[in-house]
């Protein structure tokens, strides 16, 4: 089976409400684009404005501001790169864009999300489908300490919920997640052993979520996935991923060791050859590499990713929920009480790992290499 989806005309037509125009979308996306609660980052801004531009105005048709004027020639750079676009194409693309900012519907009922007091996630209902968007794009949407403990309170309240079917996880804006919030290694407080063994039960708390969560729960990898972003995915029923993004582990690079079950479901997924080279030797692999290792189920054309995912797994949300459930429970009821002991054998090498001193020179070496 091929691992790059096929483009349909559902990707042309649109993300949402396939009877409307091109222009009523795009104006909705300019709307909806308004809502958006956290600043997207630099990055997206200009990319949000050099589509705005090309798809209203067409080509560049002013000069590159001067040398001192940095914002305006940022901008302007943004916009003339893409000058081969057609203002229709641009329309389309600044459309895809907004969907993976904000996310693919615009309906009263998409946009009536369930309270929730967790920081760093935004969740919202489209009918039976619950959405959980990682939500700090502006550090490319990090897990901090705390983000485990909400993660997996947001998983118990939609195993609850009777009205919800299916969970999809992405995130907001360029990446999926960069994985683990470095700063957690150094914005502790109290003793280095206090914080790994926080760090370990949060950890472990978050992992056995995804690993008892009764309902299917698919990864909508919308960028790079990183560390505890890509192992999770081992843990999920369906992955989908835009040809844009990539992943990696780099545990050893960081003095570190595999986590959320990895070490399990890495291996049956690819083999343990392949997995030994993400696992031990930090390497980095594209959409259509995880794809043909079992890692992701459908590579998408970053173009269409929107478009084409969230109709399909909007479909899948409207299945019989006692059907899906109980499928899910067949598929599993041999691998879970082993995959909770993977967790607990993981946990406690990390416990051991975080408090070692090659740990924390890899991580201080880290921040010294990014401060420069």
């Amino acid at each position: 089976m091929a691992c790059i989806g096929t483009p349909r005309l559902v990707s042309i037509i649109g993300a949402h409400h396939f009877s409307t125009s091109i222009n009523q979308q795009f104006d909705e996306a300019q709307k909806r684009l308004q809502t958006l609660k956290a600043s997207p980052g630099n990055e997206a801004k200009l990319k949000l404005y050099g589509l705005f531009k090309q798809a209203t105005v067409g080509k560049v048709n002013t000069k590159r501001p001067g040398m001192t004027d940095f914002v305006g020639k940022a901008k302007w750079d943004a916009w003339n790169s893409l000058n081969s676009l057609s203002q229709e194409e641009a329309k389309n693309k600044y459309i895809e864009f907004v969907n993976s900012l904000v996310g693919p519907e615009n309906s009263a009922e998409s946009s009536a999300a369930p309270k929730s007091a967790a920081v760093g996630f935004e969740v919202s209902m489209d009918g039976k489908l619950r959405i959980i968007r990682i939500n700090k794009p502006e550090k490319k949407n990090p897990f901090t300490l705390k983000m485990y403990l909400d993660f997996a309170q947001l998983l118990k309240d939609a195993a609850e919920d009777q009205n919800t079917t299916l969970v999809a996880v992405t995130g907001t804006g360029d990446y999926f997640s960069s994985g683990n919030d470095l700063t957690n290694f150094t914005s502790f407080s109290g003793s280095v052993s206090e914080a790994a063994e926080e760090g370990k039960r949060n950890l472990k708390i978050f992992v056995n979520s995804l690993i008892d969560f009764p309902k299917p729960v698919i990864g909508v990898v919308n960028g790079p996935a990183l560390g505890i972003a890509c192992t999770i995915l081992g843990l999920m029923d369906a992955v989908y991923a835009t040809d844009r993004g990539w992943f990696q582990t780099p545990f050893s690079a960081l003095g570190q060791s595999p986590e959320a079950c990895s070490s399990y479901t890495f291996p049956k997924l690819m083999g343990s050859l392949k997995a030994n080279e993400m696992l031990l030797f930090n390497k980095k692999i594209t959409a259509v590499e995880a794809c043909k290792l079992g890692l992701v189920t459908e590579v998408f054309q970053d173009a269409n990713f929107q478009s084409e995912v969230w109709p399909k797994i909007k479909e899948w949300s409207e299945l019989p929920i006692n059907s899906l459930v109980y499928s899910k429970q067949l598929s599993r009821q041999f691998d879970t009480e082993i995959l909770h002991k993977v967790n607990d054998a993981e946990c406690e090498r990390l416990l051991e790992r975080w408090q070692s001193e090659d740990c924390m020179e890899a991580i201080m070496k880290f921040f010294s290499k990014n401060s420069k």
